[in-house]
């Protein structure tokens, strides 16, 4: 593969010797318009790298607020069609943040996977992370993507041990995403010094960056994290201020898209404060 978007951002990082903020929204939620507006307004609230959620009605690796988004977002009418239109909208206005796109792979198979593949590269798609596809079927999806210039990022966990880790991160481009917690997202509380312990195991296997997930609420988490990984990611505590922001009916307030910055700026603050501390 060619140097993308994400290999630029995390260069770029690395240089500055700090960090990612990297930010997961449900494409869709809770409708089409509003989600674009919070989507066009990360970069700006201080996101490095936006993770979209391509909604999904059995999204078994989820927590609750993930799978409420998800259901607005459905209800809403989004579609993968419409998801990969929310990319192409983006990139008017912003041809250097990378996105990556998060789901099952329910959605791309039955949207076609060669097809899919040369509309989400089209649309500016950089990579994809494809929770219930596992390394055994790389030549599904993983292996096609990155022939359309289109990161696969896999999934490390705290049961991924060092027999198994080989695996895992064998076609894996971008960057590895370490689970810090078992189970569904948004329940745990990630301990930092288990997860400075894995992202070295995971690092000392791979020169990929390593960003951690699942778990991260606030910026104090984030800070905490920050300090031992490549890049922090939150999903659950912005999909939340989106719920938090809905009128009475579910419908998005005047509130809902500045909630959600308002936030990513915090978590921000919070990543770059362990930069400081470090220095």
């Amino acid at each position: 593969m060619t140097t993308t978007r994400i290999d630029a951002r995390f260069a770029e990082l690395k240089r500055q010797d700090r960090a990612a903020l990297v930010t997961f929204i449900t494409a869709g939620d809770p409708d089409l318009d509003t989600s674009l507006e919070i989507m066009r307004g990360l970069p700006a609230a201080g996101a490095d790298v936006i993770e979209l959620g391509m909604p999904f009605s059995d999204p078994m690796a989820d927590g609750v607020a993930i799978q409420a988004a998800g259901q607005r977002a459905l209800k809403g009418g989004q579609t993968l069609h419409r998801t990969l239109d929310m990319v192409r909208a983006f990139r008017v206005g912003d041809d250097a943040t990378p996105v990556v796109l998060m789901g099952y792979y329910n959605p791309i198979y039955s949207y076609g996977n060669e097809a899919f593949l040369k509309d989400a590269a089209a649309a500016g798609v950089d990579g994809l992370i494809v929770v219930d596809l596992p390394p055994e079927a790389d030549e599904e999806l993983c292996i096609p993507a990155m022939d359309h210039g289109i990161s696969f990022i896999r999934l490390a966990t705290p049961t991924t041990d060092a027999r198994r880790l080989p695996r895992v991160i064998e076609n894996t481009s971008g960057f590895v995403y370490y689970v810090s917690v078992t189970g569904i997202t948004g329940t745990k509380a990630p301990d930092p010094a288990e997860v400075e312990r894995m992202v070295s195991h995971i690092k000392a296997a791979t020169p990929l960056p390593v960003c951690v997930g699942f778990g991260v609420r606030t910026p104090e988490q984030a800070a905490a994290i920050a300090a031992g990984a490549d890049g922090v990611v939150v999903g659950s505590a912005l999909v939340e201020a989106v719920r938090t922001s809905l009128d009475g009916d579910g419908k998005a307030g005047s509130d809902t898209a500045a909630a959600v910055h308002r936030l990513v700026a915090q978590l921000a603050a919070g990543v770059a404060g362990a930069h400081m501390a470090a220095e």
